[in-house]
């Protein structure tokens, strides 16, 4: 994006590979987070007799199958973009920085901090690719460099940067050969978008206002495998 930089030094892809990002604690305490930022996103079949194809509801689902791979997760269902019944995205990073500092506090033993999206394009445009012989929203792995064109955005500090975009590439690495189509281009824009929390954060967007709920439901199969391998190490 124009509001950023990245230098080649930012994209050394061996020592993006090298960095080690396997869980260091077990599952006798929360290790993962999944929250959302924009939690009124919604799918192209949302009706009020269908409320779950949301964002909301794809986080769901990848904490369901992420517990049946062993992992204790927490999903934050808080709605960080509304306020007195009105949209409003503006500051929703911010309120979305407080309440997961409250949880991060409370559950210290978390290493893994997800945001699930849900992007917007074009209402001709549908990002949908077949994986595993079904109908599935592609995703995009979404990285804060906290970095303007000038260089280091100072307000904005993101220790855990290096850890962050290798978490995001070994991912994409990984679904290129796995699950060719899945994956969208990783977009790099200048802000920090909370992922700052942890070393192991990403901001994920699954699919588009013109995918169905049961195309962004099917993401989430390959995405929890592309996560357990990177957090295994295996």
């Amino acid at each position: 994006h124009p509001s950023t930089t990245a230098g080649r030094e930012d994209m050394n892809a061996e020592e993006l590979l090298s960095e080690d990002l396997r869980l260091t604690g077990g599952s006798d305490s929360p290790q993962i987070l999944i929250y959302h930022s924009h939690s009124q996103e919604t799918y192209a079949d949302w009706r009020p007799n269908q409320p779950e194809a949301t964002v909301v509801g794809v986080g769901e689902y990848l904490t369901e199958l992420l517990r049946e791979k062993g992992y204790n997760v927490i999903h934050d269902t808080s709605v960080y973009d509304l306020r007195n019944g009105t949209l409003d995205r503006s500051k929703a990073y911010t309120y979305a920085l407080e309440g997961i500092t409250a949880i991060l506090q409370e559950n210290p033993s978390i290493e893994v901090v997800l945001d699930l999206h849900r992007d917007g394009v074009d209402e001709n445009n549908r990002l949908v690719e077949e994986v595993n012989g079904k109908p599935t929203a592609q995703i995009m792995f979404f990285n804060g460099t906290s970095m303007s064109p000038d260089g280091p955005i100072e307000y904005l500090p993101n220790p855990n940067l290096k850890e962050n975009l290798a978490f995001s590439f070994q991912m994409q690495l990984l679904a290129a050969g796995k699950y060719p189509g899945l994956t969208r281009k990783i977009y790099l824009k200048g802000l920090r978008y909370n992922e700052h929390v942890r070393a192991r954060s990403a901001l994920i967007e699954v699919g588009a206002q013109t995918n169905t709920y049961a195309e962004a439901k099917a993401a989430m199969m390959p995405l929890s495998d592309l996560l357990d391998q990177v957090l295994t190490g295996e």
